[in-house]
């Protein structure tokens, strides 16, 4: 009787530490799901996206550098494109599913590298890394995620295609985020 009650206890907390170590150990098995989960959430989020593109990395400060504004804001997507500002005729539900095809087509690493402070916030960084064999595209970034908002914080990152690279900064803004006027 004393063995059974043992062996019933034992399995009892055994099953009791699988429920506590469970969803954690599922997570740890995908370094990449924090930033899969950070980017899907700028999709339901107020977010102003502010970019840089230069396809000259090693120069910052190149003549060949480029800004672009996005805003994505209940269900819609603005473009500011030649100093005005355009809806997107992608939704913002379009813009996820079209990021859910690309990481299936896409062989992505991911490596938590620390935490760090951006613009006063306690941020988790990330790097990344993708290779799109059918469309010889390849990138390596980083990304920081706010770590009480669990939203992107700024992002950088290398895209090779065509044997050239270009540089990507992008920084997000959650506060006072409006549609903007078009036209």
């Amino acid at each position: 009787m004393l063995a059974k009650r043992m062996r019933l206890l034992s399995a009892a907390g055994f099953t009791f530490g699988l429920l506590l170590t469970g969803p954690a150990r599922l997570a740890a098995q995908d370094p990449c799901q924090p930033t899969y989960d950070a980017m899907s959430k700028v999709m339901s989020t107020p977010t102003h996206l502010y970019s840089t593109y230069s396809s000259m990395p090693s120069v910052p400060n190149s003549a060949d550098r480029h800004t672009t504004e996005m805003i994505y804001i209940g269900g819609a997507s603005y473009v500011k494109l030649g100093g005005k500002w355009v809806r997107s005729p992608l939704t913002t539900q379009q813009v996820m599913q079209k990021e859910e095809e690309n990481r299936k087509a896409s062989k992505t690493t991911c490596k938590y590298l620390g935490d760090e402070v951006v613009n006063g916030e306690a941020a988790a960084v990330y790097s990344t890394h993708s290779d799109r064999a059918d469309m010889a595209v390849k990138s390596d970034g980083q990304i920081w995620i706010s770590k009480s908002k669990g939203l992107p914080l700024k992002n950088e990152i290398d895209i090779t295609s065509d044997g050239s690279t270009n540089h990507h900064s992008t920084r997000y803004e959650y506060a006072n985020v409006q549609a903007p006027p078009i036209g």
